[in-house]
């Protein structure tokens, strides 16, 4: 089991601050540091002093760190165009020397669409761009050096283009897609995702939900064994009951309800709740931590949760 740190920034943080959680979550040993890609706030925080850029921001952390990797949970296909996108993943994955892993999805967020000047299709229409734009960036990631691609979809077309720059890693960096859609979210992760996630669901519905990526692998011929399996939980772990409310209260959130629906309590809960997701094939953890001040957070988890698994 891999615990990676996965960030928030919306709700209101600068670079710097992101910048002192991903080498915090280096120095403790994390496996990444993966941040939402969002516009607009959510609930009713301020969200000051505004939203920063995705990847941006993953292009400055592929400076600024040295080993952790770096990645989107999850970028939405409505903000870039395919091709462009491949370029820039490509790029800050040439400048974190192999670091990066593009997390991707149909975008949800109407609000955020509205209130920055981007065009929001009906969810078919989201799906059938995130369908494509798959297509678009893995053709060019995968395309030879010294020959061209081509695609011809509805939404996008690509003609006779040289494909580059390609990314350090080969074929191509890891690709993220998740999401409790019954059906074209299993078949868009049976074919082109390395690892599938599920954020913010029970142990029943990862099971389920598994249950059906595995069977639309099946369905292509593919081993399910090739995909990650991972989950993203709300982390919220005190040493004690007392440091556990204070946590929870500065996010917002209770107690009661972060230890049924996240990861909360003593580091010995969180162990628990941890090995139950095991247990139903989870391979990876992404904690999202709300309180970016709270650097100490990171350190009890690094000491007394990681140390366990």
């Amino acid at each position: 089991m891999e615990l990676r740190i996965f960030t928030e920034p919306q709700q209101g943080a600068s670079y710097d601050d992101l910048l002192a959680v991903a080498r915090r979550a280096e120095e403790t040993g994390f496996g990444a540091f993966f941040r939402s890609d969002h516009y607009l706030r959510m609930g009713s925080v301020s969200g000051e002093p505004g939203p920063t850029d995705a990847w941006t921001t993953l292009a400055g952390l592929a400076r600024d760190t040295r080993s952790i990797r770096l990645g989107t949970l999850m970028s939405a296909a409505t903000f870039r165009l395919p091709g462009p996108l491949a370029i820039t993943v490509a790029q800050v994955d040439q400048m974190s020397g192999g670091r990066v892993e593009l997390g991707i999805g149909t975008g949800w967020y109407d609000a955020e669409h509205h209130a920055y000047g981007i065009p929001f299709p009906p969810l078919g229409e989201r799906f059938d761009r995130l369908d494509e734009q798959l297509a678009v960036i893995t053709g060019l990631w995968r395309t030879p050096s010294g020959e061209t691609f081509d695609f011809s979809g509805r939404h996008y077309q690509v003609s006779d283009s040289p494909a580059l720059p390609k990314p350090v890693q080969r074929p191509h960096p890891p690709i993220l897609l998740g999401g409790k859609g019954a059906k074209r979210t299993p078949q868009l992760a049976a074919r082109y995702a390395d690892e599938f996630n599920l954020p913010f669901v029970s142990i029943d519905e990862t099971v389920a939900q598994f249950e059906r990526v595995r069977a639309a692998c099946a369905d292509i011929g593919r081993a399910p064994e090739e995909l990650t399996w991972s989950n993203a939980l709300v982390l919220c772990c005190g040493r004690d009951d007392a440091e556990v409310t204070r946590r929870a209260a500065a996010i917002g959130r209770e107690p009661d309800e972060l230890r049924a629906n996240g990861l909360a309590g003593t580091p010995a809960e969180v162990v628990d709740k941890i090995g139950q997701f095991a247990a139903v094939g989870s391979q990876r953890i992404y904690l999202q931590v709300l309180d970016l001040a709270d650097l100490d957070h990171l350190d009890l988890v690094a000491a007394e949760v990681m140390r366990q698994l």
